[in-house]
């Protein structure tokens, strides 16, 4: 896909996010997660080749911490293959990815607030 169809395609994804998306953002947009900046769906761009360039959208990002997170629901059950290549290349970016399941989200905020607040203070 190119630049401009990715770009397109996480605009959608910001205007449609799923209920764990959308209640992820509710609860660290303006800083209210460990005072960090969060982004949604961002596009992440990397180099296959010289002259091919490839992307990924991560669902939530923090450029402070180089950062990604994952919101993962029953379709990554089915991928888990593809998703430890991506996080394999989003580490050789110098990102680091950290993926909560979706329920967690609703159920245990208060972990997902720890582990955030551990990875801000060994930055």
């Amino acid at each position: 896909m190119d630049y401009l169809t990715i770009r397109s395609f996480a605009r959608e994804n910001r205007k449609n996010p799923t209920p764990a998306e959308k209640r992820f953002w509710l609860l660290s947009r303006g800083k209210k997660l460990a005072g960090l900046k969060f982004n949604r769906q961002v596009v992440i761009p990397y180099k296959l080749s010289s002259d091919y360039t490839e992307y990924f959208i991560a669902d939530f990002y923090c450029k402070e911490l180089n950062l990604v997170i994952e919101l993962d629901g029953r379709i990554h059950d089915c991928q888990k293959e593809y998703d430890k290549n991506r996080d394999e290349i989003l580490n050789v970016l110098g990102l680091t990815v950290v993926r909560f399941s979706n329920l967690k989200v609703f159920s245990q905020w208060s972990d997902i607030k720890e582990t955030i607040n551990s990875i801000k203070l060994k930055s």
